[in-house]
């Protein structure tokens, strides 16, 4: 199984502290799972422009192309002015409506308050749902009093983050189950 951890944010470290976490978690919890750590502050995109994916050059294509080939994605974001960062939605942009089509992902998001809680669910799965990905629920939301120095200090936001990599790891295998009985089924 190949697992990508998105950071979706080209400034600041709270997404990406973790996306860290996650990232270990998944690795702990199956070591065969071919785990990669996206962080888009550490990459060069470029806008979309209507291309296709493959036809953008360095960065750009090798990001959409792990995530093209990735069986599940934990994507974090943080949130700005209410909403996903744009770093964050070029990504989507540069992407086929259905690139997530027989992906399970799950939603983490960081921010400096509990007023931002429902930005995921309205914003991010929409966007999710329209390109055909199996959404986890619930995500999990980080405040910046569960941050310090780089470290989360809540135990309670460190359960959920676990629980929700042991969540996308069963629907990611459960899902392949099931396409493989149907393939069987049907001939493939």
């Amino acid at each position: 199984m190949k697992l990508v951890a998105l950071s979706g944010s080209n400034v600041g470290t709270k997404t990406r502290t973790v996306m860290e976490h996650v990232t270990q978690t998944v690795m702990a919890q199956d070591p065969d799972i071919e785990a990669t750590l996206i962080d888009l502050a550490e990459v060069d995109m470029v806008f979309s422009d209507g291309r296709n994916f493959t036809e953008y050059p360095g960065d750009t294509v090798r990001v959409t192309r792990a995530l093209m080939d990735a069986d599940a994605i934990i994507i974090g974001t943080p949130v700005f002015q209410a909403s996903i960062p744009a770093t964050l939605k070029n990504i989507f942009d540069l992407l086929p409506t259905g690139a997530f089509r027989d992906k399970v992902v799950a939603m983490v998001a960081t921010a400096g308050s509990a007023k931002h809680y429902m930005v995921p669910q309205q914003q991010l799965q929409p966007i999710l749902t329209y390109m055909k990905a199996q959404v986890v629920q619930p995500y999990v939301f980080v405040e910046e009093k569960d941050l310090l120095r780089n470290q989360i200090v809540n135990d309670d936001v460190i359960a959920r983050l676990d629980r929700l990599v042991e969540d996308t790891l069963v629907l990611t295998q459960t899902y392949a189950s099931i396409r493989e009985a149907k393939d069987a089924a049907y001939g493939f």
